[in-house]
């Protein structure tokens, strides 16, 4: 993920979690509802640590498994025809789950997204901020 550029009233302290693998059924395509394809989505969530660091405590913190739980579920367990929609959706969930995250970042992968070019793949990138939901 690039570097997050965040508003100097906003943590910048991070979490972040890279590439989680998706099978899934998105895009336009009658193909891509048939035949599927894989998707990678990375968070990088905006939150104040200092708490859990100094006391070392879990519960101060945003727990990773959840989060990457609630990616999966959004990610296989809903259709999206685009993936910044996919994005959206799982920015608000992130946000309304976790009150203690005040920013997320969220970029989706699409490497066979068919497009009629050699690339290595495409990919969305959004910031939501807890003002947004």
């Amino acid at each position: 993920m690039t570097a997050t550029r965040y508003r100097q009233d906003e943590p910048s302290d991070r979490i972040i979690l890279n590439r989680i693998a998706l099978f899934a059924y998105h895009g336009l395509h009658p193909e891509e509802e048939r035949l599927g394809q894989r998707f990678f989505v990375s968070l990088d969530v905006g939150l104040d640590l200092r708490e859990a660091g100094r006391g070392d405590d879990w519960h101060s913190t945003a727990c990773y498994a959840k989060l990457t739980q609630r990616v999966q579920e959004i990610g296989v367990g809903q259709r999206f025809r685009t993936i910044e929609g996919l994005a959206e959706a799982i920015a608000t969930a992130t946000l309304t789950a976790v009150p203690r995250i005040q920013r997320v970042t969220v970029r989706i992968e699409k490497p066979a997204a068919p497009i009629p070019a050699i690339i290595d793949g495409i990919a969305v990138e959004i910031t939501r901020t807890r003002a947004d939901i």
